[in-house]
């Protein structure tokens, strides 16, 4: 039967232009929208209140940032029992507030606020220098996560050349971090623990189909040899993984969505930082296992990787041929 195969290795500058432009877009957004990180890398206070009824955040936010506090982030959860609705009120700060200074907030809000009961359950001051040392702990966490996935792949797939498979399925996850860090700079997210967990978890999606195509790749290669080109062969292993990819994708996608909008209507604003940026990158990591990684790998190989036609192809071509001889051999016996 005849293969169809969609021209994933033609079509790679389009493929390779989009990502360039948004990191243009994400750069130029980061100098003009800026970006926040939060209190917990920086150093700050978080009062959490419990409350009745509805509340505005923004109304809220307008009453704290009017009483000289700088900027304030503001958010909306539920206790873990589920028991009371909080709401949290968090900013930046160097020293932290004092107790007096938060009575006068808390009176403040209690005043303007007096249908919603408002009351402090929950007061916390964040060292800078404790934020600044987690920050970096999850950097480390990331930039180890990536040597071990480069040596997985190198040797699990080094009949294929493994080392230059994981360097671009490297170049594809930094790929998957610029984006998610795009998603926050447009939608105006600050940086916080919910940031490195998205990125945890999209390297483990993205790399996970990375690795798929990269196995059907090795697959392919042993069962048609060097009766294909590389450029076919990879397209054609692109073409065979991308039904599941985008599946996987679209499943985890929807699900996700599905919680941004309970908690849309719900008025828990407080998953929404994780949420968002997880469904977008949850797009990307697949875009770039099946768009980045593979055709960065075949430019590599033609250029500077070993002859598609080594004696591993040839072997694998006559295991192919050999195959396909007993199988017509046992469908003749059968006819007769």
């Amino acid at each position: 039967m005849e293969r169809k195969t969609i021209d994933f290795i033609g079509k790679r500058k389009i493929f390779f232009i989009i990502p360039i432009i948004f990191l243009i877009a994400t750069i130029v957004g980061t100098f003009v929208l800026g970006i926040d990180m939060s209190i917990e890398f920086k150093g700050g206070t978080m009062l959490t209140y419990s409350y009745e009824g509805t509340v505005d955040t923004n109304a809220i936010k307008s009453t704290v940032e009017g009483q000289g506090f700088g900027a304030v982030n503001v958010i909306t959860g539920s206790a873990v029992n589920g028991t009371m609705e909080t709401v949290q009120v968090s900013f930046s700060s160097s020293e932290g507030l004092t107790a007096d200074k938060q009575t006068e907030l808390t009176n403040k809000l209690q005043e303007t606020y007096k249908d919603n009961k408002l009351e402090l359950v929950n007061s916390q001051d964040v060292n800078p220098t404790s934020g600044l040392e987690f920050f970096l702990k999850c950097l480390v966490a990331v930039l180890f996560s990536f040597v071990l996935l480069v040596i997985y792949i190198a040797f699990r797939f080094k009949n294929i050349g493994g080392l230059s498979a994981g360097v671009f399925s490297l170049v594809a996850l930094i790929h998957d971090i610029v984006m998610v860090y795009a998603v926050f700079v447009f939608c105006g997210f600050p940086i916080d623990a919910n940031f490195m967990a998205v990125i945890l978890t999209i390297l483990g999606n993205s790399i996970n189909n990375t690795i798929v195509v990269y196995d059907r790749v090795r697959e392919n290669r042993n069962l048609y040899g060097s009766s294909m080109n590389l450029r076919e062969l990879v397209n054609l292993s692109i073409t065979q993984s991308i039904t599941r990819a985008i599946n996987t994708t679209l499943t985890t996608a929807f699900a996700v969505i599905t919680i941004c909008v309970v908690c849309a209507i719900c008025g828990v604003t407080s998953i929404m930082t994780f949420a968002i940026p997880m469904a977008a990158g949850l797009v990307f990591g697949t875009y770039s296992s099946l768009c980045i990684a593979g055709p960065l790998w075949v430019l590599w190989q033609e250029k500077f990787g070993k002859k598609y036609s080594d004696k591993k192809g040839s072997k694998g071509e006559k295991k192919s041929k050999k195959n396909m001889a007993s199988t017509q051999t046992d469908a003749k016996k059968l006819m007769v």
